[in-house]
């Protein structure tokens, strides 16, 4: 397995990166000036934003806020300028849901005004201990003091500011290893983080500790947990309904078993390249080759590890 993985790690340094995901900042980033922030309503006081990075969740009470993802750090402005025109409260907690850097970019200056970082204990310990970038191959630096997760827990947690809740539960092995999902039962809003991605082929880091199968597992959860009018908030792509949800299930259970028939065979990576046992699909989810490589590689190697 440790040959697999150092093989895998090369490959991901050649081929065709998505958008620097795991870096606070990408190391060729966008004109920030020119990011704006499109704010959408999604009910009772909850809200998705939607920048550069992960999409983020906005659930205001009477005293705080709860808010879930901080995208890049350069995006602290912007997003507390968009937040500041739906509400007055505070930032009480942000929530990570995974430690990648275009949803955690932002823990320290959130933490400098006054909000308390929560994650899943063993994201903190990703944040602190670096990664190696999943799509580059690349490392990514660890993260210290108020770039760290202040509050964690291990399997649920409920955090309340005056009139809100947030119900966060933690996913096994599905984006990465340290994933959390944060459900607003008064507005019927779910927030997924990567867990769910639509308009694209997700990033498994399975070297992080993510897998196909606890993917699926989680997007079966979050298929019980919700009904027709559940507004969901994916970590990347348009808000989506319960129908999305079961179309990207789907999406998953089908690259997940063309993989293990391929391995059943005897295949190498190489030869599952060649084999390009997706291409039906790429259009359906705007498949770029190199994104569609990495997914590829990503499935591969959770379900041979």
């Amino acid at each position: 397995m440790r040959r697999l993985t150092l093989a895998l790690i090369a490959a991901a340094s050649l081929a065709t990166p998505a958008f620097a995901q795991q870096g606070a900042t990408p190391p060729v980033g966008p004109d920030w000036s020119k990011i704006t922030v499109k704010t959408s309503d999604l009910g009772n006081r909850t809200y998705m934003l939607e920048g550069q990075g992960g999409n983020v969740t906005v659930a205001a009470g009477d005293d705080g806020i709860i808010m879930v993802d901080g995208q890049f750090a350069p995006m602290h402005d912007k997003l507390k300028a968009a937040i500041a025109a739906v509400s007055p409260q505070p930032i009480k907690f942000l929530v990570n849901t995974h430690h990648h850097g275009d949803h955690t970019g932002g823990n320290a200056a959130f933490t400098a005004d006054g909000a308390t970082v929560v994650g899943h204990v063993t994201e903190r310990e990703l944040l602190a201990k670096g990664s190696v970038s999943v799509t580059t191959g690349q490392p990514v630096p660890a993260v210290s003091g108020a770039g760290l997760p202040a509050r964690t827990y291990t399997d649920t947690l409920t955090l309340e500011v005056k009139g809100r809740s947030a119900l966060l539960k933690h996913p096994a092995n599905a984006h990465t290893a340290g994933d959390t999902f944060a459900y607003f039962a008064d507005a019927n809003v779910l927030s997924t983080g990567d867990t769910v991605a639509l308009g694209r082929y997700p990033t498994i880091d399975f070297l992080s500790g993510g897998s196909i199968n606890g993917t699926i597992a989680a997007v079966e959860s979050y298929i019980a947990l919700t009904n027709d009018a559940t507004k969901i908030v994916p970590g990347h792509g348009p808000l989506a309904n319960k129908a999305r949800l079961v179309e990207y299930h789907t999406l998953l259970v089908t690259t997940r078993d063309r993989m293990m028939k391929l391995i059943a065979e005897g295949k190498t990576l190489d030869e599952v390249y060649a084999a390009k046992p997706y291409a039906d699909l790429d259009g359906k989810v705007g498949g770029a080759e190199g994104p569609a490589k990495n997914f590829i590689r990503a499935v591969y190697a959770s379900l041979k590890g």
